[in-house]
């Protein structure tokens, strides 16, 4: 109690004493004077001179003391320390609850145990410790906190057992949710479990207080949780439940943004939520929903479909609008040019947006009037801006198909004059099979070199032997295949053939030397002159003394078969010392077509080596030839 109210109390209570007692002596002293007191025999040890001489107005007997005191007595209650009893809220400041509890005087409590209940007023009935029945300064000392913590955990399972709302008062943030304050015992509240809605912002329920309800307790652990979502949820369904039995396919809503995802939205449409799919948010491209609606925002959406227990609610946005197809230009035709924005990127070509919700698609092959495989991201990116070719369209499907290489002349288109039969030129190496190698002459036009066309002499196993991807390659026209679009083309052509020269120097019965290279079980390699290899069966690799001709030995060798069609020139050792063996025994070698026929089996092409000196030897037979 505040010192001003005592000392009021004091005044009114001392101004009752003052006026009473004058009053009744005034009228006891009029009816019976002091002398006529003594004269009555009245026993001085009866009379209060005490009293009398301190100015009391109003005498009692001691019958009287003793019943007055046991009637303010029966106007207090027996306080007990350490006992919890309800006491009345007579008075509330800023700091302070006064609280009445029957004693000679009230109780002060701090304002801060009363956190919890923000609508406390006077007149109110609240549990309280007697903490000390007076203090130093003659004080009660009281305590609610205290009251509540001795009472919360019975109280906090009775809420349990009877689903009671209780109140709680949040301290503050925790992990995962936040720390109540229910009867004085600290609560977890879940995060999940604040509201039916998503909470972004958990500090804005910090120093409130709301209403809970128990849902689970850990006797052991002495662990309470509580929910205030379970209170909101109960009315909702029976909105929700109204909400769905009227639902509709084709049906507007107004709706509120509950939930953004890279999938879609979710709204909420009055204690039921339903999805907008990324795809129904636009008619254009979206990259992600943020880009149309934003949280909290209220929106028409309209009902596309639902399940049977309409628990799952597919929604539209974008079917509230017109289609952009419905509205593209008549006039666009085939042929025409158009401009839009890539907008997506794929392998094998890109979207094109040339108005919002109104796609068309370049394929990678129309990009280019080149044949070889590329990637589209080679000629575009995401947000270039870009001209395009009508090439199709539907309107119906609402498809269209674009290209860019159209916008350039087609260069097949005079193939014939620019990459006539026989014409030189410089590609670049493309690719690479096992048959041959592609070539691209220029943009839009490819050639195969076929792998038995790029040396006279060399065998080629495979073309990464002969040259590398990116390299230069001088090339022939050797066909050219309008309709098709292909050209072969040959990389030998681009020099004379040698074996014109080899048929005059490998004449049969011309005698060589050679050397041993490759040695089989079918025969021997012999490398000759000019980088010439040929070829020598076991029988004829037999020398003079019967032994044969070893690896990497070398011997002389007579042409005993030359073919300029099948690049083979077929050798004999022992021909050598037969013939001369023959001559000396005068005999003659029938011969037919310039040369022995010999049963040869079938071997592998004879390979020619680079001929460095081949220009200086035709140059040479050819000074010869006119001197003759």
């Amino acid at each position: 109690m505040s010192k001003e109210k005592l000392e009021n109390q004091e005044k009114v209570q001392e101004e009752q004493t003052q006026e009473q007692p004058k009053v009744e002596v005034v009228e006891k002293v009029e009816a019976k004077p002091v002398e006529e007191i003594v004269n009555e025999n009245v026993a001085p040890e009866e009379f209060d001179w005490d009293a009398l001489e301190q100015g009391a107005t109003e005498l009692y007997s001691k019958d009287e003391t003793k019943e007055l005191e046991a009637m303010y007595s029966d106007t207090l209650s027996a306080v007990v320390e350490n006992e919890v009893v309800d006491g009345t809220v007579v008075a509330i400041t800023k700091r302070e609850v006064i609280v009445n509890i029957g004693s000679k005087s009230e109780g002060i409590i701090s304002a801060n145990e009363f956190r919890y209940n923000e609508e406390l007023k006077v007149g109110d009935k609240v549990e309280i410790l007697v903490e000390n029945q007076e203090d130093a300064n003659g004080q009660l000392v009281i305590s609610h906190k205290r009251a509540r913590s001795l009472r919360s955990w019975d109280r906090v399972n009775e809420a349990l057992d009877k689903s009671e709302i209780v109140k709680g008062y949040i301290k503050c943030r925790t992990k995962g949710g936040m720390i109540v304050d229910v009867f004085g015992i600290e609560a977890f509240l879940p995060g999940s479990q604040i509201d039916v809605k998503p909470i972004r912002d958990y500090d804005v329920y910090v120093n409130k207080t709301m209403e809970f309800k128990v849902v689970k307790i850990n006797q052991e652990y002495k662990n309470v949780v509580v929910s205030h979502k379970a209170l909101i949820e109960a009315e909702l369904e029976i909105q929700k439940q109204e909400i769905i039995s009227k639902l509709e396919k084709g049906q507007v809503l107004e709706g509120t943004v509950k939930n953004i995802t890279s999938y879609g939205v979710f709204i909420d449409l009055g204690g039921v939520d339903g999805l907008v799919h990324i795809t129904d948010l636009s008619w254009g491209r979206v990259n992600h929903p943020e880009e149309i609606v934003k949280l909290d925002e209220k929106i028409n959406v309209v009902i596309l479909d639902f399940d049977d227990n309409k628990k799952r609610i597919a929604l539209g946005l974008k079917q509230l609008s017109a289609h952009p197809w419905d509205s593209l230009d008549e006039g666009l035709k085939v042929d025409d040019k158009v401009k839009g924005k890539v907008v997506v990127m794929a392998d094998y070509g890109a979207f094109v947006e040339i108005a919002p919700g109104v796609e068309g698609l370049i394929h990678v092959s129309e990009m280019s009037w080149s044949q070889h495989l590329r990637s589209a991201q080679e000629f575009m990116k995401v947000g270039d801006e870009v001209e395009a070719v009508i090439l199709t369209i539907d309107r119906e499907e609402r498809k269209m198909s674009l290209g860019i290489k159209q916008l350039n002349p087609d260069p097949w288109a005079d193939i014939d004059t620019k990459y006539a039969v026989g014409s030189k030129h410089k590609s670049k190496v493309r690719n690479f099979t096992t048959f041959g190698i592609f070539v691209e002459l220029e943009e839009g036009i490819d050639g195969l070199v076929h792998i038995s066309d790029l040396s006279w002499t060399k065998k080629v196993k495979h073309p990464s032997e002969f040259t590398q991807i990116g390299a230069e390659l001088d090339v022939v026209v050797l066909e050219v295949d309008k309709d098709n679009r292909r050209l072969s083309l040959g990389h030998k052509q681009m020099e004379e053939n040698p074996w014109d020269v080899f048929e005059t120097i490998f004449k049969v019965g011309s005698e060589h030397e050679g050397t041993v290279i490759n040695l089989t079980e079918k025969g021997a390699v012999i490398a000759l002159e000019y980088g010439v290899e040929g070829f020598v069966t076991p029988k004829h690799l037999v020398k003079e003394d019967g032994t044969s001709g070893k690896q990497d030995e070398k011997m002389m060798f007579k042409v005993i078969d030359f073919s300029k069609g099948g690049k083979k020139i077929i050798l004999s050792h022992s021909r050598i010392f037969e013939d001369a063996r023959d001559a000396a025994a005068g005999k003659t070698r029938k011969s037919s077509g310039g040369g022995s026929k010999l049963q040869m089996p079938q071997v592998e092409k004879a390979t020619l080596g680079d001929i460095s000196g081949l220009e200086e030897l035709k140059a040479k037979m050819e000074k010869e030839e006119k001197k003759k």
